[in-house]
């Protein structure tokens, strides 16, 4: 059986003791993984004067992949965002956040299940601002052709090795007709020149889009949006199923993939062994099952789905963390979690 070196990246805050957990649950369910530790945020400027060390960055080279705990960027001192310094040095364009119920959390929505796909390297977020004189500050709104060609055959691809049935571009192009407008455009050609017109597409006005998603998330399957869309989307997607604690994610680019849990670091609770680790979990998940669609593991596979059963299994059973009204704390849902896996 082969073994895939992956990058880990603890994190601040909860993050070590929740990647302590996911690392103890892959490796009761024989995840073909091997642990190559390295550090980002406050964890990483402590011991090495900068939050992105470029060794942290030369390993995820190195070996592909990476899981990441959550983060701290130091506020108003100058340094990047952690997240924001992956994405672009690793040209990680394509953000995918699966969003679905799961047993044994109540929300007031039933029957979620949609993915937001997110362009992840430009758009508000290219980071060019100008102060053109005093008070008076200009944001750069960048948007490429290829930038948006690529996240739309990224989704529409996702769509069609996942059996989905939808992609949504959500926009403004009645105000921004040349941003997105050519982000629209560029999915209609992608869907049209490179054989996906057996998925559903629709087009729908970002405000208007709010709207319907609140009102009836499942009537939406893929989600394909812009920078900054993306990012408010996702989260309030989130909120459908109870919240970021539950919600993994991915940002995957050619030839690399960092998966991550998209809450924050939460030091308030940090030592206290009470943070849920479910969102790492479920980032891990996702990561064995990318080994197995990119590197033909199916090992990764069938550990993936024998995590994914036990933590379902573990949420119907009432054995939840604090957060989700449960008493566990993090290692006792680690081990409620491989408890099932063995039955």
């Amino acid at each position: 059986m082969t073994t895939h070196q992956i990058v880990l990246i603890p994190g601040d805050g909860i993050g070590p003791e929740v990647a302590a957990a996911t690392t103890r649950v892959l490796k009761a369910a024989e995840a073909p993984v091997e642990w190559v530790e390295h550090h980002a945020g406050i964890a990483a400027l402590e011991t090495e004067g900068e939050v992105l060390p470029e060794q942290t960055l030369d390993a995820v080279r190195e070996r592909g992949l990476a899981l990441k705990g959550p983060c701290t960027t130091p506020v108003g001192e100058g340094f990047t965002s952690v997240n924001v310094q992956l994405r672009k040095r690793l040209d990680l364009y394509a953000a995918v956040r699966p969003v679905r119920n799961l047993p044994g959390v109540r929300t007031r929505y039933e029957g979620v299940d949609l993915v937001v796909i997110r362009e992840n390297t430009e758009g508000l977020y290219s980071g060019i601002e100008n102060e053109v004189t005093q008070g008076v500050v200009t944001s750069l709104k960048v948007a490429t052709e290829r930038a948006s060609t690529r996240i739309a055959h990224a989704a529409f691809r996702y769509a069609r090795d996942r059996g989905r049935e939808k992609v949504t571009v959500m926009h403004k192009a009645n105000i921004m007709k040349m941003t997105d407008g050519m982000f629209i455009r560029c999915a209609r050609a992608v869907r049209e020149s490179e054989g996906f017109t057996d998925i559903e597409y629709e087009e729908v006005i970002i405000d208007a889009g709010c709207m319907k998603l609140v009102q009836d998330p499942t009537q939406f399957d893929v989600l394909l949006l812009e920078n900054l869309y993306g990012d408010v989307l996702s989260d309030l997607c989130a909120g459908f199923v109870g919240g970021l604690g539950v919600i993994p994610g991915a940002n995957i680019g050619d030839d690399y993939a960092v998966f991550e849990a998209v809450h924050g670091s939460a030091p308030d609770i940090a030592g206290k062994g009470v943070a849920n680790p479910l969102a790492l979990l479920m980032s891990a998940v996702m990561m064995l099952n990318h080994i197995a669609d990119t590197r033909g593991d199916e090992s990764s596979r069938a550990s993936a789905t024998l995590i994914r059963e036990a933590y379902n299994q573990a949420l119907s059973d009432d054995a939840k963390t604090r957060d989700l009204g449960g008493e566990l704390g993090t290692e006792e849902f680690a081990s409620a979690v491989i408890e099932r896996m063995a039955r």
